[in-house]
């Protein structure tokens, strides 16, 4: 069997050792691999398409980012072309994509990706390319699996970052406001906020309320701490409020670019309290970097079941972490709009209430 595998979306750690697994497990079976790199656009170009042994991936499990590239701006279905003028169109160039991948001689896809990836991924199986899904999104927040590697991760990033602005905080008496990432969840921000001891914690799940934010940094001013910590997921927003997006596009992407809450709860926050008031957004930095020792281990067993069920006969289906379970196969198409959202009456929400930590959705206990 000739399988490709290309990863696509947003770099996460662990992709690497999910590509390691694939062409490990698939070598043992006397399989062969081909790398497809940057996503989709690989198969829009044949020439960008490697043969991949063990010796190519023996010393990759522990690197961040992916060997095979990945972008979240080519999408072959609408896939933008620049005019001699400039001009950007959008055209359709899928059945392409097919021809090429049975041009290559593939019996099946592995495609590595998070929501936008696997909606393409069902597309193409809906076209007759085999294909099995492997969910990958620092968010966490694909609701067929419980875990996506490169969340703990990002996690573990983000609260390094918030346990250093404990003690720069303190020394100026300042509110940080830390904005992470989390378009429509707020896995990141609350795991970041718990764990780093946040102040305040807002979540995309749980509208806020600038008054009540605030009404907790005088709270705890007044307990004699002089600094505050509020961790805000950039997909957070207030009562009644929209996302904050930034400015500009980006030719080829279709959602909207968040960015913006922290500097905006900073200003407010600021004014409303006195209170000098900084935000700092660590973006991309929590995407980077080696993954954990959990997230490597999560992402081998991803890969090996993607090689697992093609040997099995399974196809168009997505691999899914289903503890006690472990890694089950569920039906691809839809995964990619089934969100999974904090539950708000979790337990780990229960432990920050108690804890005093606030989501700006009530006044603070004194």
């Amino acid at each position: 069997m000739r399988i490709g595998i290309n990863t696509g979306g947003g770099d996460a750690p662990g992709l690497n050792a999910v590509i390691h697994a694939v062409v490990l497990s698939a070598h043992h079976r006397g399989w062969e691999v081909y790398g497809i790199q940057t996503g989709y656009a690989g198969l829009l170009d044949t020439r960008r398409t490697v043969r991949l042994t063990p010796s190519h991936v023996e010393s990759i499990v522990d690197r961040g980012g992916t060997i095979l590239g990945t972008t979240n701006r080519a999408d072959p279905f609408r896939f933008p072309v620049r005019g001699p003028s400039g001009e950007v169109t959008f055209t359709d160039l899928s059945d392409e994509v097919v021809r090429n991948f049975h041009a290559l001689g593939l019996d099946a896809l592995v495609a590595v990706g998070g929501d936008g990836s696997m909606d393409l991924a069902a597309r193409f199986a809906a076209k007759g390319i085999p294909v099995i899904g492997v969910p990958k999104t620092i968010d966490n927040d694909l609701a067929d699996t419980n875990y996506s590697f490169g969340f703990d991760t990002a996690v573990s990033t983000a609260t390094d970052a918030v346990d250093k602005l404990h003690s720069t905080a303190s020394a100026h008496q300042r509110v940080f406001v830390v904005e992470v990432m989390g378009r429509y969840v707020g896995w990141i921000a609350l795991h970041t906020g718990l764990t780093g001891s946040a102040d305040v914690i807002l979540l995309p799940e749980v509208p806020f309320d600038l008054e009540y934010v605030c009404a907790k940094i005088l709270a705890n001013e007044r307990r004699g701490k002089s600094y505050g910590i509020i961790v805000a997921a950039e997909g957070a927003r207030h009562v009644g409020g929209q996302l904050t997006t930034r400015a500009q596009t980006t030719v080829g992407r279709q959602e909207p670019l968040l960015g913006g809450i922290a500097d905006w709860v900073a200003r407010e926050v600021g004014q409303r309290t006195g209170k000098e008031s900084r935000a700092l957004v660590l973006g991309h930095l929590q995407r980077g970097g080696s993954p954990t020792t959990f997230d490597r281990l999560v992402a081998l067993r991803y890969g090996a079941a993607a090689v697992r069920f093609l040997a099995e006969g399974k196809r168009n289906v997505l691999v899914a972490y289903q503890p006690p379970e472990g890694m089950v196969p569920v039906p691809l198409e839809g995964a990619a709009s089934r969100r999974k959202m904090v539950p708000v009456d979790s337990d780990t929400i229960r432990t920050c209430r108690e804890l005093g930590i606030s989501l700006g959705d009530a006044p603070p206990l004194e």
